[in-house]
């Protein structure tokens, strides 16, 4: 799995003209799901975006998690994390999982987080979405699921 994390003070996402998740305070998750993945890969990610420590805390210092400043996660599924833009001049996708896999996961990912008591909003699986945030600091991380 990898998972691009922004922190955000709101984000939103919607499907035309329906909204179908939006958080304030919190993660904006973009998540992409490799072919090897596994429970095991959704269980190690989610774990790490509950419980990492890059909320500020009253000195300033990124100290605090998620669920210290009470924030919550938007996931948003996108296979192009895995993209392969090295050859030619359209990206290849080979390295993503397929839908019949990547969706499972993407959905187990979600509850992951949600067993773990944070507060979660989603995407749409395989949507073509407009996703709106407002990035705080910015602060921006990629996490690769070690294999």
């Amino acid at each position: 799995m990898r998972a691009v994390l922004q922190r955000v003070r709101h984000a939103r996402v919607t499907v035309g003209d329906e909204p179908t998740g939006e958080i304030s305070r919190g993660w904006l998750v973009l998540l992409g799901v490799g072919p090897g993945d596994t429970q095991k890969s959704v269980d190690w990610l989610a774990d790490k975006v509950a419980n990492l420590r890059a909320f500020e805390d009253a000195a300033g210092k990124m100290n605090l998690s998620v669920q210290d400043v009470s924030g919550g996660v938007l996931v948003v599924s996108q296979f192009t994390l895995y993209g392969d833009c090295l050859k030619g001049r359209r990206p290849s996708f080979t390295g993503a999982a397929p839908p019949a896999v990547a969706e499972p996961l993407y959905e187990a990912f979600a509850a992951a987080l949600k067993m773990l008591g944070v507060p979660v909003a989603t995407g749409r699986f395989g949507a073509d979405m407009l996703v709106e945030l407002a990035n705080d600091g910015p602060v921006t991380f990629v996490l690769d699921v070690p294999v």
